[in-house]
């Protein structure tokens, strides 16, 4: 375990220099890091973990650093069920408990069809909800629901369930594909939650 650590160590490092300079290549453009063309060598896990609230831990202590928790978010990267933190020159595991960013902001402009709402995640970006970037619910353990917000390339947020609550305040039945169900909608798309017979009997 230790030779483990150490090597991890030294993975840490690395990483982070080499995403740093990832970073700078961008210049002084805002677009993320070019992480879908690089495809370079897998160098094994590294002992990152995202937890289910959004936090980032490294060797089981959290990083207390939000600047390196960002850089890191910019080279995240997901192949199948599996994420990866990726840099032109290498590629290593991580572990996602649940989602790996949050959804922690809600601005709302207009309403009913001219609605747009828009989402800030944790590590600061924004993400405006339409036909590319949607929510979508799963059940949770408590047989509520869970929204999740599509960042990225197969990258997801979990809302927060405050946010879920304002959700639900603005939700409204319709007919979809014959079948009335409650949802939201934002950017001229709507996003069904569930059946709506099952939410009027759980209210």
């Amino acid at each position: 375990m230790a030779n483990q650590g150490q090597s991890a160590d030294h993975g840490l490092e690395g990483l982070t220099a080499a995403a740093k300079t990832a970073a700078n290549a961008e210049g002084a453009r805002k677009g993320l890091p070019p992480v879908h063309l690089w495809n370079p060598p897998f160098c094994g896990d590294l002992d990152i973990r995202i937890a289910s609230d959004g936090t980032w831990f490294y060797l089981g202590t959290p990083i207390g650093r939000p600047a390196l928790v960002r850089l890191f978010s910019t080279i995240l990267k997901r192949e199948g069920d599996k994420h990866f933190l990726v840099t032109p020159v290498e590629k290593v595991g991580i572990r996602v408990d649940d989602a790996p960013f949050m959804a922690v902001e809600m601005q709302k402009d207009g309403e009913g069809s001219h609605r747009v709402l828009r989402f800030r995640t944790n590590v600061d970006d924004w993400v405006t909800c339409d036909a590319a970037h949607r929510l979508r619910f799963e059940q949770a353990g408590n047989g509520g629901l869970t929204p999740y917000l599509h960042v990225r390339a197969d990258l997801w947020a979990k809302v927060t369930r405050a946010l879920y609550y304002d959700l639900v305040d603005m939700g409204e039945e319709r007919m979809v594909d014959g079948q009335p169900m409650f949802g939201v909608e934002s950017s001229g798309e709507f996003f069904a939650m569930a059946d709506a017979e099952q939410v009027r009997a759980a209210l």
